[in-house]
């Protein structure tokens, strides 16, 4: 019984160091089998299109237990807005939710999407983009931006958000504005078709632009406006209603084609997922949000929207963004309805 003590002694600890031995080099290879999707957007935490990244993770993580280490980067804090396709093509970026500004960039006939007044209500929208048109457009979007679109998102119908209040009927009475746009031409291109005047900013400098004067107003979905407290800084609402916004959740087509059929159906099922979650949503919140504002001290006011709608269409019908759209495109958008 004395030897016997030093023996079992040495015997357990030789147990428990090999232990440890196998655990430290298989930890690691298990952490490895789990496939990295980055995501990045400028969203704001508030924002719906920021919280839907959080419901694609737990449907992911439901649905695929271990398999994926998802790590969502809100605030452009991982890249600026407008360089993740970028990011993605050079395998940085594995998601993100993409504007058809960003597309139309590499693929000229999606602007279509960025003009005003095309795309008729939300319900418009997901016909079109859910369907034969969306099918054939998402395609070359694949073939010539190495990404692959999952679902679409509806961000929200933009209103014009002015600094200082006044009568706004028509484009003419926007004369003067220096309205914020993202610093795309597509993005520029609306804000002087609807009569005011176009000037670049950062989704993350409008705030402070507000503030200071250094732009009298920015137009965005009044969800986006309430996230980012933009209420705040402005004191009225014109309810042009000239853009119903999208965004589209991508991956990267490198990342998407190393998965397996079954994974792939996963991500693809929780990019769904998500998109339901902020279109829900988001038409729950914006169906409140005049009344918020108003309660915040804001005007709200609608405008002769007719008034808009033409002097925007023949803005776009006299451009060079009409000329490569396909032929009828137009038309088959408008029988989507």
């Amino acid at each position: 019984m004395i030897l016997s003590m030093p023996i079992s002694r040495n015997f357990k600890r030789r147990t428990l160091l090999v232990a440890a031995a196998l655990t430290a080099a298989t930890t690691p290879a298990l952490a490895q089998t789990k496939t990295l999707l980055r995501i990045s957007t400028p969203a704001v935490p508030d924002a719906w299109h920021a919280k839907m990244w959080t419901a694609f993770k737990e449907t992911l993580d439901k649905s695929a237990p271990g398999e994926f280490d998802v790590q969502i980067n809100l605030n452009a804090s991982l890249f600026k807005q407008g360089a993740e396709p970028t990011a993605m093509a050079r395998g940085n970026l594995e998601l993100t939710s993409v504007s058809p500004a960003d597309i139309a960039k590499l693929v000229p006939e999606f602007s279509i999407f960025t003009a005003g007044y095309i795309l008729h209500n939300p319900a418009h929208q997901q016909k079109v983009f859910n369907g034969p048109i969306g099918a054939e457009l998402f395609k070359t979007v694949s073939e010539k931006m190495d990404i692959a679109v999952l679902s679409t998102c509806y961000l929200g119908t933009r209103q014009l958000n002015l600094r200082e209040a006044r009568n706004v009927r028509t484009p003419a009475d926007l004369r003067g504005i220096k309205l914020r746009m993202p610093g795309s031409k597509e993005w520029l291109f609306l804000g002087n078709a609807l009569g005011a005047t176009a000037t670049p900013l950062a989704f993350g400098e409008v705030y402070l632009g507000l503030k200071t004067g250094t732009i009298d107003g920015q137009d965005n979905p009044l969800p986006s406006v309430r996230a980012a407290k933009f209420y705040e800084v402005t004191k009225q609402i014109v309810l042009t209603g000239h853009l119903v916004d999208s965004l589209f959740i991508a991956i990267a087509n490198k990342t998407f084609q190393a998965l397996t059929p079954a994974q792939r159906q996963k991500v693809s099922a929780a990019a769904q997922a998500a998109a339901a979650y902020n279109n829900e949503f988001t038409l729950k919140e914006e169906s409140q949000l005049v009344e918020f504002f108003k309660k915040e001290g804001l005007q709200v006011s609608a405008p002769d929207v007719e008034a808009f709608r033409k002097a925007v269409q023949v803005a776009y019908q006299n451009s060079d963004y009409a000329k490569v759209w396909p032929k009828g495109l137009v038309e088959r958008i408008n029988a989507a309805e």
